[in-house]
């Protein structure tokens, strides 16, 4: 292979490798990163390297396989009857009219239904006689899971099929409405949990739960898109009629247009799309679909493809703005953080009203301010973005928005950062530092106060019982006070707060570490420097060339947690919640063995043994071991339990010639 062609293999193993990670992050993490466009760009890369360099692809290729696995959550696994394929994707109306010619070129006559690309998942639905007897996701298309327990409290599916002869098999699309959509983040918002980022994550990951009342509350709804198979052979001629013959039996049918000439079709893609933003649910696209079912295997689209459909994909969704205010908080470090508040719009299928505006200089190259109208997109269609200002509606006074140089909360001076954008208010003493600092230091991952919400800080720091870290620890003095004012509740729940509290002095010196808001120290670093000097005393005494001999702790971290353990304030802070009884000495009981001792792990996937990924990493501590987030040449294995699939760690470890192992293989091989 000569060097051009070694140079066009690493692109191209280097895409292959970026499109299935982002597979992962989307059908089986429901957790994605890039927006659909930005995945649909990466993907036509990938389709266009291939064509021009047809060695390139093999069979397990992101353009030949479905992107999805089973996950083993809601179900058992059940192989499809039918395979559960996806659309090919097209990106103009040149390319639908050109499929559409060859179609009609072979059968002159040909009708066409053009739907809503409804964006939720995939679900199949086996009837025998009448009655449902299985639903199942898509899965990775062969293999899917039973969900049947769970589509049988969503209201739109039917657990009877009157008037219909044998057997019939259905699939639709299950997705939530924007209405539901809200109604669950709202009450995820409450209790204290992280909100979904668009109703297409909510829906697969309710849809997979293993209690069916969790379903049924939160709420899903399913538009049926094709029949599957059918004993009836006058269900599988025409795709229209069969909808139609469905939706008398009461079932929800994907809204259609039945077309023939092209003016028809791409008027059905426009009718679609210019409702977008009134339909109650998100679409993607407008599917094009051969009415004529015999017709379909005439046109095979490849073996990740359904034959005899296309999908058109319309452009990412942006919309038009007003600022009306925009707000300044103060951050843990004293920076000030702008947000536009703007006109309520709706994206992606979420409303909002916010956007950060980053800092100063992001401000000023768009030229953003108070009564300008802008216009919003969504990065990864969930966090909403300013793309830019609509200068020719600029009010005639408006002026470019500019950070005043005082703090917002406390009122002192506020000074730009030499060489960053950043500006900062300089009172040590600031209020608002101050309740971040609380936040960040009971949250989950750092010294993990369970119940110790945001709306208690707030409150705690208002009313000055609370102006450090130390008096979260001395709250117990002022019971009788919190009693009667009510903050926490009323003496049950305060008493349980205080209890909590009260155990959490137990917690290990490496979540202390994490939750004191050290720049550079999380969780994971927090940890391994914990672990290599054992007492915060013998920590705070350490030189910066000492700190820098810790792994993975390097010029930068080591000189910020030398100068945070040399600040007057810091030490007496320590001195004071070492008075407090915290414990500030790592337990030699925790290390169990030395036999993981030298060996770095990469984590992924669902696990089945262990509780949650802190567990595992625990266990992996505990025996000398380390833990790393992405795959490199250093890893030792990547655990996985789906061992076989395409995922971009397990394609990355292949590659490197690192093995992956499920729980069960390590679990073996740690006790050796």
């Amino acid at each position: 292979m000569d060097t051009t062609e070694t140079d066009i293999r690493k692109e191209y193993d280097a895409l292959v490798e970026t499109v299935k990670y982002h597979m992962d992050k989307y059908y089986n993490e429901d957790t994605p990163e890039i927006s659909d466009r930005e995945y649909d760009e990466l993907m036509m890369r990938l389709k266009e390297m291939e064509k021009r360099y047809p060695f390139l692809a093999g069979s397990d290729s992101p353009t030949r396989i479905v992107g999805g696995t089973t996950k083993r959550t809601a179900g058992v696994n059940v192989e499809h009857d039918v395979p559960m394929l996806s659309i090919e994707d097209v990106f103009s109306k040149e390319e639908v009219l050109s499929w559409v010619h060859e179609v009609r070129q072979l059968h002159p006559g040909v009708r066409f239904s053009v739907e809503h690309k409804i964006d939720g998942l995939s679900m199949s639905i086996r009837y025998e006689r009448g009655r449902l007897k299985l639903a199942e996701t898509r899965g990775n298309g062969f293999v899917g899971e039973d969900v049947t327990a769970n589509a049988l409290v969503i209201p739109d599916v039917r657990s009877e099929l009157s008037g219909i002869d044998g057997d019939i098999e259905l699939r639709g699309e299950v997705y939530m409405s924007h209405e539901d959509f809200d109604r669950v983040n709202e009450a995820m918002e409450l209790s204290g949990k992280k909100p979904f980022a668009n109703p297409r994550n909510c829906a697969a990951g309710t849809l997979r739960q293993l209690d069916s009342r969790v379903v049924r509350d939160r709420g899903l709804s399913m538009y049926v898109f094709n029949v599957q198979r059918a004993d009836d052979i006058s269900y599988m001629t025409s795709h229209h009629d069969a909808l139609l013959r469905l939706e008398a039996l009461g079932v929800k049918v994907v809204p259609s247009y039945l077309c023939m000439t092209d003016e028809e079709i791409l008027s059905a893609i426009d009718a679609i799309g210019d409702k977008r933003g009134e339909l109650p649910y998100d679409i993607d696209g407008a599917v094009v679909k051969i009415d004529e079912i015999a017709y379909r295997d005439d046109f095979p689209a490849g073996s990740k493809y359904t034959s005899g459909h296309i999908a058109y994909k319309y452009p990412p969704e942006e919309k038009e703005a007003v600022i009306q205010d925009i707000e300044l908080s103060v951050g843990m470090t004293g920076r000030i953080n702008p947000t536009a508040v703007f006109t309520p719009i709706r994206l992606c299928g979420t409303t909002v009203s916010r956007a950060t505006l980053h800092n100063q200089d992001f401000i000023s190259e768009l030229g953003i301010g108070i009564g300008r109208t802008v216009i919003v997109y969504k990065s990864g269609e969930i966090i909403p973005k300013i793309k830019e200002v609509v200068a020719s509606k600029n009010p005639a006074d408006s002026k470019v928005y500019e950070i005043p140089h005082c703090c917002p909360v406390c009122g002192h001076e506020a000074k730009r950062e030499e060489d960053t954008a950043d500006i900062k208010c300089v009172n040590p003493g600031c209020p608002a530092k101050l309740m971040r600092r609380i936040v960040n230091f009971v949250r989950r991952d750092a010294y993990d106060i369970k119940g110790f919400g945001e709306e208690y800080i707030r409150a705690l720091t208002q009313r000055k019982y609370i102006s450090d870290i130390s008096d979260i620890f001395r709250l117990r003095e002022h019971r009788d006070e919190l009693i009667a004012d009510g903050i926490i509740g009323k003496e049950r729940n305060t008493d349980k707060l205080l209890g909590i509290i009260e155990q959490s002095k137990k917690n290990t010196p490496d979540r202390l570490l994490c939750g004191l808001g050290v720049e550079n120290v999380g969780r994971t670093s927090a940890r391994t420097i914990m672990r290599h000097f054992g007492s915060f005393d013998r920590l705070m005494e350490a030189s910066v060339t000492e700190l820098t001999g810790v792994a993975d702790v390097g010029e930068i971290t080591a000189r910020s947690i030398y100068d945070f353990f040399h600040d007057d304030n810091m030490i007496r802070l320590m001195d004071e919640l070492r008075r407090l009884g915290l414990n500030m000495e790592m337990d030699d009981s925790t290390v169990v063995s030395d036999t993981l001792s030298g060996r770095t792990y990469v984590i992924t996937g669902d696990l089945k043994r262990f509780a949650n990924r802190n567990e595992l990493v625990e266990y992996i501590e505990a025996r000398g071991g380390k833990v790393s987030g992405s795959v490199s040449g250093k890893t030792y294995a990547l655990i996985n339990n789906d061992v076989g699939s395409a995922s971009g760690k397990n394609k990355k470890a292949r590659e490197l010639g690192i093995p992956v192992i499920s729980e069960e293989d390590f679990l073996k091989e740690s006790d050796q």
